[in-house]
């Protein structure tokens, strides 16, 4: 699964030829990286992460998770859990005994999957725009079709400066990260 293909891409840009599709990749490329960075995982990775537990739950890093493979004590001695044994709240990242038991410290081995299992329409949509609105950019508005100043960004955006428009990071609030453990 990828968070838009290069087909995706020049459909979006109106771009028929094969001349600008080495410099297109490289955009589609480095799409992931700030979407992610905004709401998370989209694409589905698998992660192993090292873990503490706190108040009988590990809290992983990577949200959302779409499933969990194992969670093994890192240090020798101690008892693995099988998924099957362990209750996983996808959006959070929290893992916890279906048993209602604690998992006690750690360090824990986590390999698990981190993404959201499918890229959603509206972060599709999202990455088309910002694909388009950087494309526009670094090509002109010639290349990337509409009016120049349809995505005009008036006033930086703390993390993202000029780079992200408004409507961007609107079509992507509903999927944001929430604040990090601290």
């Amino acid at each position: 699964m990828a968070l838009l293909t290069l087909a995706e891409a020049k459909a979006q840009l109106d771009i028929e030829s094969t001349a600008h599709d080495t410099e297109l990749q490289l955009y589609i490329d480095s799409l992931a990286a700030v979407i992610e960075s905004y709401v998370g995982p989209v694409e589905d990775r698998q992660v192993t992460e090292l873990a503490q537990a706190h108040g009988g739950v590990v809290c992983l890093l990577n949200t959302p998770v779409v499933s969990v493979a194992s969670l093994t004590p890192a240090l020798s001695g101690g008892t693995a859990y099988t998924p099957d044994l362990l209750q996983v709240d996808g959006p959070s990242g929290v893992i916890r005994l279906l048993s209602g038991g604690y998992l006690c410290g750690g360090p824990w081995t986590v390999t698990y999957t981190a993404g959201r299992g499918g890229v959603p329409p509206t972060v599709k949509l999202a990455a088309l725009i910002l694909l388009q609105h950087l494309w526009r950019t670094q090509n002109g508005a010639a290349r990337g079709g509409g009016p120049a100043d349809d995505y005009s960004v008036t006033e930086p955006i703390p993390g993202f400066g000029y780079a992200v428009p408004n409507r961007v990071l609107q079509l992507l609030e509903p999927y944001k990260r929430g604040p990090g453990i601290g």
